[in-house]
């Protein structure tokens, strides 16, 4: 487990005796030196099909020391490393529908594709960053 900077839920320390019956969780990763932020999903368990095997197998993901998907966030650990990092757990759901939907949600509630504070470049694989001059002729718009 990454004891040098493991995953918080509501303040305290998030363990393998704390998944109980959940299936995953919705996340944020701060980046303590400039505020940026990067909001993502990840899966207690893969469930996958042994080769040759007709029965699906389930095994504790790597949870424990991931660090999200994007690349610039992946990047920036790289050059300042882990411990410059804040790992929190929003919320714990019990099914992958819910994991995945609540992602989703926190990313729209939080806008972020249009606010540079997020690493997000898209949501879902569906939804992807404007360019800049679209969100800036928005924001003028919007506050017109």
């Amino acid at each position: 487990m990454s004891y040098d900077n493991p995953w918080t839920f509501e303040g305290s320390v998030f363990t393998d005796d704390d998944i109980g019956d959940f299936f995953g969780f919705v996340y944020m990763i701060t980046n303590l030196t400039d505020g940026r932020k990067y909001i993502g999903r990840k899966y207690f368990y893969t469930i996958r099909k042994q080769a040759g095997k007709s029965r699906r197998v389930r095994k504790i993901s790597d949870w424990k020391d991931y660090y999200g998907s994007s690349d610039e966030l992946k990047e920036d650990i790289e050059k300042i490393g882990k411990n410059h990092f804040k790992r929190m757990i929003i919320s714990l759901h019990k099914t992958k529908g819910d994991v995945n939907y609540n992602e989703v949600k926190e990313q729209f509630i939080n806008n972020v594709l249009e606010d540079d504070t997020y690493y997000n470049s898209n949501i879902n694989g569906k939804w992807h960053r404007p360019p800049d001059h679209i969100v800036e002729a928005r924001k003028v718009a919007w506050h017109e």
